[in-house]
């Protein structure tokens, strides 16, 4: 049951589709699912991003989170966990920003893993035609000027040469999140 020690989250849920194996009928159906593990769920859009109160440890509501999804539902999603202050960091230390970018373009690649440096060190060589990449203190960073579902540069690539569990999200989604959590906060 949860105590009065609880505090906020935002669960990313990696790999959500609109259809097949890894599909979430309905968001409404997730929140009332996870509302009998935590405190004040709230889901925002289809993609499986949901902020809520626990006092739970962070790998334990990642699991949790993959786990009642998974029994409940048949997704196989893994849980990619962060506080709202982790969010606010990495929207803070953004390097893509100025009259050059557009904030429309930048997405932010979140993981529960620890980067190895040494095969960041040979991503960070790789050169991605117009694309940017940039990796600050575990934070990854894209810059996709053109389609994202197009790019080399993307999820399932830096998965691969990372050799991690992460998922991406925009600039809005991360805010749209955080504003979700300050909400709830005030709410207590």
């Amino acid at each position: 049951m949860i105590t009065d020690n609880k505090k906020p989250y935002i669960a990313l849920l990696r790999g959500v589709m609109p259809t097949g194996k890894n599909r979430i009928p309905k968001m409404a159906e997730l929140q009332q699912l996870l509302s009998t593990e935590f405190d004040k769920v709230r889901t925002y859009i289809q993609s499986g991003n949901i902020v809520f109160l626990s006092n739970k440890m962070r790998n334990e509501i990642g699991i949790k989170v993959s786990q009642l999804i998974n029994e409940n539902i048949g997704a196989d999603l893994p849980t990619i966990v962060v506080t709202r202050e982790e969010t606010q960091e990495i929207l803070d230390k953004n390097p893509f920003t100025g009259e050059y970018y557009d904030i429309t373009r930048v997405f932010f690649t979140l993981t529960n893993d620890i980067l190895a440096p040494e095969l960041v060190e040979k991503l960070e060589k790789e050169t991605f035609e117009g694309e940017e990449l940039a990796i600050i203190e575990n934070k990854i960073y894209l810059y996709l000027p053109k389609d994202a579902s197009r790019s080399k540069l993307n999820n399932n690539y830096i998965e691969k040469k990372l050799k991690i569990v992460a998922t991406t999200r925009n600039f809005n989604t991360l805010s749209k999140l955080i504003a979700m959590v300050d909400e709830i906060e005030q709410n207590l």
